[in-house]
């Protein structure tokens, strides 16, 4: 082995380039991060042949004095921290003094920039190899200009590992996506081979806001956007999440900002896969923008040289804030909030007494104001008593308890309606008529029924339009929450084994089975160590009987090795549930009454989560007058 030498200034910062230079998406993020940290208002990008040959970001923040231009493109050197106070509690975006020094390394790099007290620019040239940089005067209003043209020439190497020019565009289109998704607050531009891509304006309000969403993740997403904003512990969580029939094949529409930064992080994507796990496909991703504020001090982003990781002090609190607030604004979701949405968009002059002021096409939900909500699904609808075969009389507005047929004792009980009983003439309002009823105080946000299609289909009519509901997948979705319901109402029961369960496992996993002991229990498994590397399993859930023991326990002491939690037991014990559900609600071609689809319409819009079913597809849709009238071309 030869002896150890000191690298050259030039080879150091061609290796920190190969950690923070990967392709011109990553020298557009450093960039613009920069301009941001600047406190710029507004950022123009230019890039050419996919920012092979040309880089140029130009910002109106507030620049950088003439004397400080050799500086900025030294290594590590920053004025965005002095101490190591400031290292612990980071407020910019940039800070590790490192970016400029490893571009200007691998490209031929200029700064242009004026401060508000200089009356002229200054512009500092470096081209990639050991040298003085060179300073001359300029021609530039307040702020800064950064050109990195001919990117990776004195490294052929790296050069040779780009894609194709498109390929490179994606990304970097990719890259200041994210940057303007991340700050509304800031005007964006993009151009490339002199073509404007992406022209964006400061968004402030919450309808400015909405567009931005809706031109950089689709129009789509937004409309089918849950707005949320909930505050706890110090923690804020708000932003948007799609409705789970909104779902995507692959993870292409997952932004998470914490302070503004974007970030992947492991911890996040289970507290956001566990919160849609109820409504989801296997296979299915959900969408969301959605943005974490914290204090600085307690998340460090010094863990990796690109920032796009992060690691929380508290990572328990934080998984658990974004799992509670995200589990319950899916689960608040009501009939009335997804028709306040598509009116918005259909019929922009309804008025809308209960949407939030500018909030565009996405219902919104404030999960801090409707904490303390009351549960919402009557479980005694499903089991109601028959009353003469009529429904239940109720004045008012009181939907929860109206109109509860005793129809449901028959269909969870594996019985059906007679043909007598559905031969019967309809009673009172509930009397199958072209129009809703009047004088019955305010319409329920799914109307009235009218019919039944093909024995699957129910059709109901509102003022808003026409309603479509697949009675099957409905009623899947309110027995499967009532079971829930019944379930959390009394403790899991546990099974004895006949022969314990002996297992080898390693000694940090029998210690977490020992210390964790009154935990498992809670959920069912008793589990005693008897050896430093075995353990006994003598208990399981009676609902999973069935079930590989063995392999349950390994992987609930996985989830507490990696997440410091399990909710193995909960989402097998919710599968089953899921399958009693499927198998014990009203089947296509059962006929119905009036009555029966009315108090099925009446339980949707008290159940949570009524708008898909246990595999997440939708249950219901509307068509809206609007719709309707250009279907028909009425009106023109």
């Amino acid at each position: 082995m030869s002896s150890i030498k000191l690298l050259s200034p030039r080879l150091a910062n061609q290796i920190a380039a190969g950690e923070v230079v990967e392709r011109p998406a990553s020298v557009l993020k450093e960039l613009v991060e920069n301009a941001l940290d600047a406190g710029a208002g507004t950022i123009d990008v230019d890039v050419e042949q996919g920012g092979v040959k040309l880089i140029r970001v130009r910002d109106n923040g507030g620049g950088i004095p003439e004397a400080d231009l050799p500086l900025a493109l030294s290594r590590h050197a920053t004025s965005k921290i002095a101490s190591l106070d400031d290292l612990e509690a980071v407020g910019s975006l940039g800070f590790r003094g490192e970016a400029l020094a490893s571009i200007s390394s691998v490209s031929r790099l200029s700064l242009t920039s004026r401060t508000p007290e200089q009356d002229a620019a200054a512009r500092v040239e470096v081209e990639g190899r050991d040298m003085d940089a060179r300073i001359s005067p300029a021609a530039h209003p307040v702020g800064t200009t950064v050109e990195v043209r001919d990117l990776f020439f004195n490294t052929p190497a790296r050069r040779k590992f780009l894609r194709t020019e498109k390929t490179e565009f994606n990304h970097l289109e990719e890259c200041l996506r994210r940057q303007a998704l991340g700050r509304f607050d800031t005007g964006f531009s993009l151009r490339h081979n002199q073509k404007v891509v992406q022209s964006l304006r400061p968004a402030q309000s919450q309808l400015d806001r909405e567009r931005r969403i809706g031109a950089l993740c689709g129009q789509k997403f937004i409309d089918n956007a849950v707005v949320i904003d909930a505050e706890a512990t110090g923690l804020r969580l708000w932003g948007w999440v799609a409705l789970p029939t909104f779902s995507r094949s692959q993870a292409d529409l997952q932004y998470f900002f914490v302070n503004s930064r974007v970030i992947r992080d492991r911890l996040v994507a289970h507290a956001v896969r566990q919160a849609y796990r109820d409504v989801l496909y296997n296979n299915r991703h959900p969408a969301f923008v959605l943005y974490l504020e914290v204090d600085p001090a307690s998340v460090d982003v010094n863990v990796h040289p690109t920032k796009h990781e992060v690691r929380f002090r508290d990572g328990r609190l934080v998984h658990d804030f974004i799992f509670r607030t995200l589990h319950k604004a899916l689960a608040d979701v009501r009939p009335d909030d997804h028709f306040r949405g598509a009116v918005a968009q259909s019929m922009p002059a309804a008025p809308q007494p209960q949407a939030e002021p500018g909030s565009g096409g996405a219902a919104t939900i404030h999960a801090a104001a409707t904490a303390n909500a009351a549960p919402t699904v009557p479980t005694s609808s499903l089991f109601a008593q028959p009353a003469q075969g009529r429904p239940a009389e109720s004045g008012g507005t009181n939907w929860e308890a109206r109109d509860q047929m005793a129809f449901y004792q028959s269909l969870n009980d594996g019985g059906g309606v007679t043909q007598a009983e559905s031969s019967q003439p309809v009673p009172g309002h509930l009397q199958a008529s072209p129009t809703p009823p009047q004088g019955e105080g305010e319409e329920p946000p799914l109307g009235y029924a009218v019919a039944q299609l093909h024995g699957i289909y129910i059709l109901a009519q509102s003022h808003q339009g026409m309603v479509v509901v697949d009675m099957h997948a409905a009623h899947e979705r309110i027995t499967y929450e009532r079971m829930k319901l019944a379930l959390d109402a009394q403790d899991l029961k546990s099974q004895p084994l006949l022969v314990p369960l002996s297992l080898a496992v390693s000694q940090k996993e029998a210690g977490l089975a020992e210390s964790h002991g009154d935990d498992l229990q809670k959920l069912g498994l008793l589990v005693e160590r008897i050896g430093p590397e075995t353990i006994a399993v003598r208990q399981i859930p009676a609902l999973l009987r069935g079930a590989d023991a063995e392999q349950l326990v390994r992987d609930v002491l996985a989830d507490l090795i990696e997440h410091g939690q399990s909710d193995r037991v909960e989402a097998m014990t919710h599968e089953l549930l899921g399958t009693m559900a499927c198998h014990g609600s009203v089947r296509a071609n059962r006929q119905l009454t009036i009555p029966e689809m009315n108090a099925l319409l009446r339980d949707m819009e008290a159940t949570e989560r009524s708008g898909q079913c246990n595999h997440g597809r939708p249950t219901w849709t509307l068509m809206t007058l609007s719709e309707l009238d250009k279907l028909f071309l009425r009106g023109r």
